[in-house]
């Protein structure tokens, strides 16, 4: 078994506060893997929140697509011209990227959990992680 590495709600929320944030009109977040951190951002940075939902992985982690497909989308604000872009992991970079195509025209900073992205929050973990609003049912994020 891998290893996995836990992380508290508290943990989250204080990395949060103290991080440097670039000045954006609206967070998105790409369901639902960041429904939760992004509703986060979102009221730290008392700006609005928009998601959009896209599929690439199944329930056990595993690419059911070519490359990930936009299942839907919330409406944006006419305003938004800079976007924070928020996804829990980035390995590949696919769903980023594809979230990235469907904002054309737009400053768009990305911002994950752990992996690649223009922000981090917690570059220093390289394991798998126990996200504390995952249900211990499902597979965690990788």
């Amino acid at each position: 078994m891998s290893e996995k590495t836990t992380l508290t709600i508290d943990q989250i929320t204080n990395r949060l506060r103290s991080f440097d944030f670039p000045e954006v009109d609206v967070v998105v977040g790409i369901a639902t893997g960041a429904s939760v951190p992004a509703k986060m951002i979102a009221e730290l940075l008392s700006v609005p929140l928009r998601y959009i939902h896209i599929n690439f992985r199944d329930d056990e982690n595993t690419p059911r697509y070519e490359k990930p497909q936009i299942l839907k989308t919330d409406d944006f604000p006419p305003e938004s011209e800079k976007i924070l872009l928020v996804d829990d992991v980035s390995v590949s970079g696919k769903t980023l990227k594809c979230a990235i195509d469907y904002l054309p025209d737009k400053t768009i900073y990305t911002f994950v959990l752990k992996g690649k992205a223009d922000y981090v929050l917690f570059p220093e973990i390289r394991t798998c992680v126990n996200w504390p609003w995952m249900r211990d049912d499902r597979p965690q994020s990788g």
